[in-house]
């Protein structure tokens, strides 16, 4: 039997991205997207892979919304989809997260200047040692830690001067900017939270960011993960969550259109 060719990865021509004068906008779940699917105007439903993409216009500019489902691959199989049809100029990914920084509050927000997997390593019998993910294609290692465009991280803070955001009782949400981290699992534990906090810098954990980072990363699309604090991950996270997720998630979505508005 005849063997097929092998194609080894420095033969491959990898394509020049196009974008297109498109902004895309990811949320995991309902909450996170309701409210920029209320706000967007000429809408247009199309769906690929039974996954739903709304085109529209968002406070002046072309946009395509979809809610990606929970966790790493839902998250990565609906950017890589997204990404394929839409060729966006960039991608934006709104929601809830729970806080790992001791200082942080629910409310509050994080612009993700880096996205890291927690989850993706060695366990060894006295800790987790974290591994770089590999391009399949080069088979290049990417980084740990995946950089957000920083043309983004700075259009963030700009708006975030003058954003309004609902408070938290009688507080004020803070924005701060730092790692988000991203694992497939509701982080419940104080323990766990020292140690995103402390071995990995980071200020919130959730779900999705780093598979919708990677997989712009490996395209070369520009992207950034906001996320704004339903809980602390502590021992208390899920009595938290119920109570300020939705408080969260529009103030995640705030800081969204307040950018998209600015593009």
């Amino acid at each position: 039997m005849a063997q097929s060719p092998v194609i080894v990865a420095s033969d491959i021509s990898l394509a020049e991205y196009k974008p297109q004068n498109i902004t895309a906008i990811l949320g995991a779940f309902p909450p996170e997207v309701a409210l920029i699917h209320d706000r967007i105007q000429q809408k247009k439903e199309l769906i690929f892979q039974n996954i739903r993409y709304t085109t529209g216009v968002l406070n002046g500019r072309p946009v395509v919304l979809a809610q990606t489902g929970m966790g790493k691959v839902n998250a990565a199989i609906t950017t890589a989809l997204l990404i394929e049809h839409f060729n966006p100029r960039e991608v934006l990914f709104t929601g809830i997260a729970g806080g790992v920084d001791p200082d942080l509050s629910p409310g509050d927000l994080v612009i993700g200047s880096s996205v890291a997997y927690h989850d993706y390593g060695t366990i060894t019998p006295d800790s987790m040692m974290l591994r770089a993910t590999r391009n399949p294609v080069s088979m290049q290692e990417n980084p740990v830690y995946f950089p957000s465009a920083t043309s983004l991280i700075s259009l963030a803070q700009q708006v975030s001067n003058k954003l309004v955001l609902h408070k938290i009782g009688d507080r004020s949400p803070k924005i701060v900017t730092g790692t988000i981290v991203t694992g497939d699992v509701f982080v419940s534990s104080r323990r766990a939270t020292q140690y995103m906090h402390q071995k990995m810098n980071a200020e919130a954990t959730e779900m999705e960011g780093a598979a919708i980072a990677q997989t712009c990363y490996q395209q070369k699309v520009p992207f950034l993960v906001i996320r704004s604090l339903s809980d602390d991950a502590g021992n208390k996270a899920s009595a938290d969550v119920a109570s300020f997720y939705k408080i969260a998630a529009e103030n995640s979505a705030a800081m969204i259109m307040a950018m998209v508005a600015r593009l």
